[in-house]
């Protein structure tokens, strides 16, 4: 073996599932001690070939070699052994537990003065645990609350446990899918400076991801996929965005839509007053006196750090059954009353609530927006199936939601192109693809967008963010909330920020810049 031989190697890669050619003749040397970007379109086949190198799947053909060796996995406890670790887009995580017991499962050490028990019998050594891992976390600056159950932690926190859990298992390459997907740009910043010290620890990087900006930032190599197939490979310094995105879509990418001017406001489709929302937990944040409007024929963004009530705004919005009890103010959708704990009226149900013309873009598609083990065709009828076309006279019209299904995949570029197929099987980028379509196809009057573009690929968000600014010229009002000021600052025309559960500024479309918007999410300023 050389200086020259790669860290990891692939060659000649296939993988097939059923009539899907998932990918094509893979060759793909990683240098080591290197970070190198995985890019390509949603379903492009990027995440099924790292899953192959972490022994989640086998490979139909070709070879992966591991510093010059040919290696084969049975199961990722091979990989891992071999010292190869992922972290998913979705955490695997245990919320209840806390970070120590997350990360030594399956893994756990034993105290050595109870060696003579058999193994089944021996207490698990927690303090020589905890000790090896404040001392991985001091020498990698992942710093993490080991006492808490990890559900309350923040999601940055929850990435890092995922690190630390491949660092305790002596992972000498690392491979991260869609990293700063569920991040706010002040963990992303934190996040890039770990993995540059991982980097020059010797660790080997891989990151699977969809954000170009972030690729110039931090990759020392970068590998395009598209169609199953690797494209290109080029190093960081001698690309730029756009030829990425060109490779990676097979055409030229407009990378900064500009707003089509906005039509003239009509009335308020939402209107939020003085809202108060008391913590049921540790993990909730409370709302203090919030309040905003967002009108027909207009986009309002709401930007702010994770954490500072965002979600639990959402939760208000749409289950204001669950809140009665622990919030006061009023809320009034579409010119219902929806919640108004003080005037005695009984809070809306969610299906009533979307029933008036709401359409919903759920923060964690998983748990909000699909059923993952039922078909495609079921998840775009969600919501929809007592509505015109798709209900006659009480009965599901199963022809008329296929076609509009079969149009939608289309339409979005849902790939595979199959209804039948679980949306469990689709990558992350599709399954979100799925959720919007299914909620534009119900015309809403009314658009809750959360993180309308997660975990999507450049040319899905170009797609993404023209029908959002389609919905609004057609008259629809857009709640959006995202973490992406890029996202906020092009498609808002007016702009809210939110800090521990107040708007602590406004801006009409034009008058902030992201360094105002900044300051004033991290309490920097006050309106």
């Amino acid at each position: 073996m050389t200086s020259e031989t790669p860290a990891l190697e692939l060659r000649g890669l296939r993988k097939r599932f059923g009539q899907i050619q998932a990918n094509e003749d893979i060759h793909l040397r990683v240098r080591e001690g290197s970070i190198h970007a995985i890019i390509g379109e949603n379903g492009a086949g990027k995440s099924t070939a790292m899953k192959m190198v972490y022994g989640l799947y086998r490979p139909d053909e070709g070879r992966i070699l591991l510093r010059g060796v040919q290696r084969e996995w049975d199961s990722p406890s091979d990989a891992i052994a071999a010292g190869i670790g992922m972290v998913h887009q979705h955490f695997m995580l245990a919320g209840p537990y806390d970070a120590i017991e997350n990360i030594v499962a399956g893994a756990e050490p034993e105290a050595p003065a109870w060696r003579f028990l058999p193994r089944a019998f021996r207490p698990v050594d927690r303090a020589g645990a905890r000790a090896r891992l404040e001392a991985l976390s001091r020498q990698y600056g992942l710093q993490v609350d080991f006492a808490s159950p990890v559900e309350e932690l923040a999601v940055g926190v929850q990435q890092r446990i995922e690190i630390l859990k491949l660092l305790y298992r002596e992972a000498s390459i690392l491979i991260l899918d869609e990293p700063t997907a569920v991040l706010t740009p002040q963990e992303t910043t934190e996040l890039f400076a770990n993995l540059r010290r991982l980097r020059a620890e010797g660790k080997t990087i891989l990151i699977i991801t969809h954000k170009l900006k972030e690729v110039m930032a931090l990759a020392d190599q970068v590998t395009v996929f598209r169609a199953g197939r690797i494209v290109g490979d080029v190093a960081r310094e001698r690309t730029n965005v756009e030829e990425l995105a060109s490779m990676m879509v097979g055409r030229r990418v407009n990378l900064q839509i500009q707003a089509p001017p906005a039509p003239p406001r009509g009335e308020p489709v939402l209107e939020v007053r003085g809202l108060c929302l008391t913590p049921a937990s540790s993990g909730e944040r409370p709302l203090r006196e919030l309040g905003l409007e967002v009108h027909a024929g207009e986009i309002v963004g709401i930007a702010g750090v994770e954490g500072n009530g965002q979600s639990e705004l959402l939760q208000v919005l749409l289950h204001p059954r669950d809140y009665r009890a622990r919030s006061q103010g009023e809320i009034r959708c579409l010119g219902r009353t929806i919640l108004n704990p003080g005037g005695g009226e009984r809070p809306l149900s969610t299906a009533r609530i979307k029933a008036l013309g709401v359409g919903v873009i759920p923060e964690d598609r998983h748990r909000q927006g699909l059923l993952l083990e039922r078909p495609v065709a079921e998840n775009f009828l969600l919501g929809l199936q007592g509505r015109a076309p798709f209900s006659r006279h009480g009965f599901l019209s199963g022809r008329s939601a296929r076609e509009a299904a079969t149009r939608a995949l289309e339409e979005y570029d849902i790939r595979p192109r199959s209804l039948d197929v679980a949306a469990a099987g689709l990558s992350g980028g599709n399954q979100q693809k799925l959720v919007i379509a299914r909620e534009f196809e119900g015309k809403p009057r009314l658009l809750i967008a959360a993180q309308p573009t997660r975990g999507v690929d450049v040319g899905a968000i170009e797609f993404i963010h023209r029908r959002i600014f389609r919905a609004r010229d057609e008259g629809a009002g857009v709640l959006l909330v995202s973490s992406e000021l890029d996202e906020i600052l092009v498609l808002s025309d007016r702009i809210l920020v939110i800090y521990e559960g107040r708007i602590v500024a406004r801006f009409a479309r034009g008058e902030a810049s992201e360094q105002e918007l900044g300051m004033h999410m991290g309490g920097g300023a006050r309106a």
